[in-house]
């Protein structure tokens, strides 16, 4: 299957290896509350979220709110609650742990690259899935630009001591798959998070899977 022979997986975290919408949602409706801003149903989050924190309550904010401003004042108000409440209803999807444990049994090296703030995914990760798990957890950081902009991803692999194409990175959006294809990594959409197969196809994954262990068979193949 190509040029590809992979040693590492890089994961996105929300709607890849955590379902933290309904925590995400409660958060940032909260902090509109807050200032008179309306709410939205937890499912209008699934397009809110994937670029991080200050793109999501942007795009929350009615459109003549957007200022820099305003969307600081909800994010401090968001953070200040979500610090502590990330993982009220946060879990792990079903069938993730079994992966990374298989994963990690056939020597693989794990990562997670998000656009979540760092110290938060961090804390999600740790909490949901303990320290050990992955090698390196990266997320949003000042003079870095989000993700799909490969930077992030290419100093993961820097870290982890591996070369682009000997990596996959997996993740259910069309800025996911689009980090993978610009970090020359092979990208993988996956369809138990909050995105469409459209979308995954249209931003360049090579394969597409709909359950956490397929993953495994796609890594044999490509290592055949």
């Amino acid at each position: 299957m190509g040029d590809y022979v992979i040693k590492a997986v890089l994961f996105d975290l929300d709607g890849t290896l955590a379902n933290s919408l309904f925590d995400l949602a409660f958060a940032t409706n909260r902090a509109l509350k807050m200032h008179g801003y309306k709410e939205h149903p937890v499912d209008s989050y699934k397009y809110f979220v994937g670029d991080g924190i200050p793109k999501m309550i942007e795009r929350a904010l009615p459109e003549n709110a957007r200022d820099a401003a305003t969307v600081e004042l909800i994010k401090k108000d968001f953070t200040d609650y979500y610090k502590d409440h990330h993982s009220d209803r946060t879990k792990t999807y079903n069938g993730v742990p079994e992966l990374l444990q298989k994963l990690n049994e056939m020597g693989l090296i794990l990562a997670v690259v998000t656009n979540k703030a760092e110290p938060l995914a961090r804390q999600l990760v740790f909490g949901l899935l303990g320290e050990k798990t992955f090698n390196v957890v990266n997320g949003q950081r000042d003079g870095i630009p989000n993700k799909p902009d490969p930077t992030l991803a290419l100093i993961t692999m820097e870290e982890l001591g591996v070369k682009p194409e000997e990596c996959i990175f997996i993740g259910d959006s069309g800025m996911d798959v689009l980090t993978g294809v610009n970090s020359g990594a092979y990208p993988v959409g996956e369809l138990w998070g909050y995105r469409g197969e459209e979308e995954l196809r249209a931003n360049g994954a090579k394969v597409i899977i709909s359950e956490p262990m397929e993953l495994v068979k796609v890594i044999e193949e490509l290592n055949s």
